[in-house]
């Protein structure tokens, strides 16, 4: 009788051992939007390394809406469109698509890149070179100024607009005064990157839409190197639409929680993406 008692309870003890030290499954952590992975540091003659995309989420976009300029901030899109007569600057919401607030520009003008700097709006213009400057709040014009280029894309690093050409050259300029206080020229392995077009400045990068290609340049705005080269290809699928779109051309980025819009002129979606390197093996 006592050994089946001393049985019994050794049992007991190495049952209770087993439960002490069993690890209770972690339930996995839920998906987020990251922000996109860093990219290498490159010499001029290194392989540009390339991303492709996966779809988050999408959202309704306007379709008659000529995508120029696209900035995300405090759970709004602010857009800017072209075309001469139909050119403004938006205020949209971003999950329903509908437009808020609206101002036309002038008919002569063909709307291009915007900016937000602290309380003003900076909306550049195609081939007249003059800029305007709005209010925020009110979407009132406060002001205008001139550059001696084309204007295609504008945005900021927290220190200068950054504005595009669609040349291979970025300007920096001064966001008080609208001097130009710097220059560089954008190139990869094989030379000057030309057709810089919308531009948005992402995690110490600036990420511009190359026009009339599928591809966003990821440019290190110190060298103008071309770090990355993310193929957006086959991303608006155009099977089923009911009219006619124009090129890919919008980035928008929620630096708060890492989110990645991307559009194009007279699309009727806007998508959240994912980037992601590609890999090097088939």
């Amino acid at each position: 009788m006592r050994w089946r008692l001393f049985f019994f309870w050794l049992m007991v003890v190495v049952w209770g051992a087993s439960c002490r030290n069993a690890t209770t499954p972690t339930p996995p952590p839920m998906a987020t939007s990251t922000p996109p992975p860093p990219t290498p540091t490159l010499s001029p003659t290194d392989p540009t390394p390339r991303y492709s995309y996966r779809i988050i989420h999408t959202y309704p976009h306007d379709p008659e809406a000529f995508t120029q300029g696209l900035v995300y901030e405090n759970g709004v899109l602010y857009e800017g469109t072209g075309l001469r007569g139909r050119s403004s600057l938006r205020l949209v919401t971003l999950e329903t698509g509908a437009v808020q607030q609206m101002i036309l520009l002038e008919d002569r003008f063909f709307g291009e890149g915007i900016a937000i700097w602290q309380d003003r709006i900076f909306q550049l213009t195609w081939q007249s070179r003059v800029g305007f400057i709005y209010d925020k709040e009110t979407f009132t014009r406060v002001g205008e100024f001139e550059y001696v280029t084309e204007g295609w894309g504008l945005t900021h690093d927290g220190r200068s607009l950054i504005m595009s050409d669609g040349s291979a050259t970025l300007y920096f300029l001064d966001p008080d005064t609208l001097t130009v206080t710097g220059q560089i020229t954008v190139f990869d392995e094989r030379g000057p990157v030309v057709r810089l077009n919308e531009l948005e400045y992402i995690e110490g990068e600036v990420w511009a839409n190359v026009w009339q290609t599928e591809l966003i340049a990821r440019i290190d705005p110190q060298s103008g190197r071309v770090t990355g080269w993310v193929d957006l290809t086959g991303l608006l699928d155009q099977s089923n639409l009911s009219q006619p779109v124009d090129v890919l051309n919008g980035i928008a980025y929620d630096a708060e929680n890492g989110r990645l819009f991307v559009t194009g002129k007279l699309w009727p979606t806007l998508f959240e993406i994912e980037v992601f390197p590609i890999s090097d093996t088939p």
